[in-house]
């Protein structure tokens, strides 16, 4: 295991490594990837240069959300493999020095798990029922509120009453004012803290506690209004509490241990409270991963995250994909801004996360079959919403193989396009390719220290100093003069002095 007793406070400027388990490398050749596969590829990631892995859900699940609909938080899915399967991963890992973070799905179950089964079948004003949010029977739903999957949020039971699920009528939400419930989870973090897993990424942080009276929002499309707007459902003071006792059972453990919010709040200072001294180690920066490319909004958004982050002591978090989101080459509109963002996230004090793929520049899926799309999102909408399945295609490893050599089979449970280009193999050891980009800057990344101070600049540059770093950022329509210094790493090519349009430089 690669800590140790003695506090690292690693997580406060690591490169964490999103694993989407199900299309990362496929192990026993169905189609699927899994915890063999992923452990046959850790090489890879030390290389890389990575410090730690987030694993997405790997637990039992009828994969109604991608294995967020979790059915038993204490084993592993058949169809990632075995608990063994993990223990083996996790030694494999540490041995490399790679630390493991694993999901925790904390707001709401699987309809399939026991407890929710059970409480269907006790009926209204039973002790299970109140593990989680029944409403009495009517007419109409207890209010408002709307699936972030689009639709209701409520559901019918058969016997008249109603249960709340925020997201797809598999994910009841539970009700953390029942004991059971945060008895639970205290036991479930313990379970994996005891097999040695070294912190836990908080699905829906914001969630599980709702306002009292379960009050109607007022207001349609409610998912516009989350990250901006104060919601009943989301983000209320009650989960502070919740995140200090888990804070004491991650400090009881040796080796530094750490959790990360997924966590949308209306202001910064609100995700800052996330991450208070007493709470958890770190809150995903949505606000950056949000921004466009443009150097005001990208330097006001900076300069709000940082100062949110040091009112509480803790460290900022950088992210331009991830699993819920478009990748950022298609956002973007183009590889070589994806490219330069790539540098400007990399040299930004604090952690980064890094979400499969983006090493290789792959872009957004668009045009997956409908037959194909498995997303809840897609299927709630009536096929208006593309939802995610489009970021979360299996990765390409080689260029020579069927499925790129995702699976020994040429299996692949989501059609791939044509990646020969982008996969891992044909970018090895090729210098201008996005492999190498990522694989330079995170070595250069460790050497980089001290806060960020910025340098006066032209119009729509970007322009930090750190210890030893300088980043350039030209998000300008036109070339400006690469200012003095020995270049360290650029995203795209130089000429004649000059830093070109959407290209970045450091410098030392």
């Amino acid at each position: 295991m690669p800590s140790s007793d003695v506090p690292s406070n690693w997580w406060r400027t690591a490169v964490i490594y999103e694993i989407y388990v199900r299309s990362f490398a496929d192990g026993n050749g169905d189609g699927e990837g899994d915890l063999i596969g992923l452990r046959e590829r850790l090489p890879y990631l030390r290389d890389l240069g990575v410090d730690a892995i987030w694993l997405t859900p790997f637990y039992r699940s009828p994969m109604v959300d991608g294995g967020y609909d979790v059915a038993d938080y204490r084993d592993v899915d058949p169809l990632f493999g075995t608990l063994a399967d993990f223990d083996a991963m996790l030694a494999a890992a540490h041995a490399l020095d790679i630390r493991v973070i694993v999901d925790i799905v904390p707001n709401h179950t699987s309809s399939q798990h026991p407890w929710f089964t059970s409480a269907l079948t006790a009926g209204p004003g039973s002790l299970e029922r109140d593990r989680y949010i029944f409403r009495p029977a009517s007419e109409e739903p207890p209010n408002d509120w709307e699936s972030i999957f689009g639709g209701r949020a409520w559901t019918r039971t058969p016997d008249g009453e109603w249960y709340l699920h925020l997201f797809d009528p598999g994910q009841p939400d539970l009700n953390w004012d029942n004991a059971d419930v945060r008895a639970e989870f205290e036991s479930v973090l313990r379970f994996w803290l005891d097999r040695g897993v070294d912190g836990f990424r908080i699905d829906v942080a914001h969630g599980m506690v709702k306002e009292a009276g379960l009050p109607s929002v007022g207001h349609p499309q409610q998912i516009g209004l989350l990250g901006r707007e104060p919601l009943p459902y989301f983000d209320q003071d009650g989960v502070h509490e919740i995140y200090r006792a888990w804070r004491k059972i991650l400090d009881s453990y040796p080796g530094d241990r750490m959790a990360v919010a997924e966590a949308w709040a209306s202001t910064p200072l609100r995700l800052a409270r996330y991450v208070a001294p007493d709470e958890l180690h770190q809150a995903f920066n949505f606000d950056f991963l949000a921004a466009p490319w443009s150097a005001a909004e990208l330097r006001a958004t900076i300069d709000a995250c940082v100062e949110a982050a040091d009112s509480v002591g803790a460290p900022t978090t950088w992210v331009l994909s991830n699993h819920d989101k478009a990748r950022h080459v298609t956002r973007f509109g183009s590889p070589g801004i994806a490219r330069a963002a790539a540098l400007l996230m990399l040299a930004l004090p604090g952690a980064a996360y890094l979400y499969q793929g983006e090493e290789l520049g792959l872009p957004e899926v668009l045009d997956l079959p409908a037959d194909a799309r498995q997303d809840p999102v897609w299927h709630r909408s009536g096929g208006t919403d593309p939802g995610r399945d489009g970021c979360r295609v299996p990765l390409p490893w080689d260029a020579s193989l069927p499925a790129y050599g995702f699976s020994t089979t040429g299996r692949s449970w989501l059609p791939q396009p044509d990646w020969a280009s982008l996969a891992a193999s044909s970018q090895q050891g090729v210098p201008s390719s996005f492999l190498e980009l990522y694989r330079t800057a995170l070595r250069l990344r460790r050497t980089f220290t001290g806060p960020l101070t910025w340098n006066d600049s032209p119009t729509d540059v970007l322009d930090f100093s750190r210890d030893g770093l300088r980043c350039v950022v030209n998000l300008s329509g036109a070339a400006v003069p690469l200012p003095t210094g020995s270049v360290v790493l650029a995203s795209g090519d130089l000429p004649d002095g000059t830093l070109p349009p959407d290209t970045a430089v450091w410098l030392r």
